[in-house]
């Protein structure tokens, strides 16, 4: 006997609803409906995602506490935004946990999962070829979360992610004004081809030049930037 498709409610009650709401509002300000500097309207999300106040706060809460927002007394919660030198920061961590991600992947993927990171290689030329910068965008996220993951290390996972949340907007800029996307998908294409040969060195090496490209990127879009 076939198993049943879960409902809705059942789905939303297998995991947390401010989580939930939580990648919902991280969507809102990678997509740039809630800009930097915005004030954050809890009663606007709760009728938007049909909820009560309560799994918003909670989920605002976490994404303060991941450095997305930012809480003023008596204000409000506003979409925070980070000093180029704070980036610089993280980069200087991303860039050395993308080195050891190369190297475990390298190390450690299947052919399977191999073969899913070519895919999304792919699906990033497809965005490059139309010039549909906030897809590429969505797919280079999804390219590194899928990176970590098969890095087999939870611990990595979970730092890698909080600690590049705070990047998502930046890394956007970064497609859109600092040297185009074509060549960040050439990059990843290099890493594929070091990790397909398990050459963990390489790998490790190439990702690591990749972060660091990134981070060039940025540069040059946020120099360009209207002061």
């Amino acid at each position: 006997m076939a198993a049943a498709v879960p409902t809705v409610l059942q789905l939303v009650q297998s995991s947390s609803l401010p989580a939930l709401v939580q990648v919902e509002i991280e969507q809102l300000i990678l997509r740039g409906e809630l800009a930097v500097g915005q004030h954050v309207n809890e009663s606007g999300l709760a009728s938007r995602f049909g909820t009560s106040r309560g799994p918003i706060r909670e989920a605002l809460r976490a994404l303060e506490e991941s450095r997305l927002v930012r809480s003023e007394k008596n204000r409000g919660v506003f979409v925070r935004e980070i000093s180029v030198s704070e980036a610089d920061e993280i980069y200087d961590m991303r860039e050395a946990l993308d080195q050891l991600i190369g190297q475990r992947v390298a190390e450690r993927a299947s052919k399977e999962q191999l073969r899913d990171l070519k895919s999304v290689v792919a699906e990033m030329d497809e965005a490059t070829r139309v010039q549909d910068v906030k897809a590429y965008h969505a797919l280079n996220l999804k390219f590194h979360d899928m990176l970590v993951d098969f890095a087999g290390n939870a611990r990595l996972t979970e730092s890698y992610r909080l600690l590049t949340k705070g990047l998502l907007l930046f890394r956007l800029r970064g497609l859109q004004d600092g040297g185009g996307f074509a060549v960040s998908n050439t990059e990843h294409r290099a890493v594929i081809e070091a990790i397909a040969a398990r050459d963990s060195a390489r790998a490790g090496r190439l990702l690591r030049q990749h972060a660091a490209e990134s981070r060039a990127r940025m540069h040059k879009a946020a120099a360009a930037s209207p002061e």
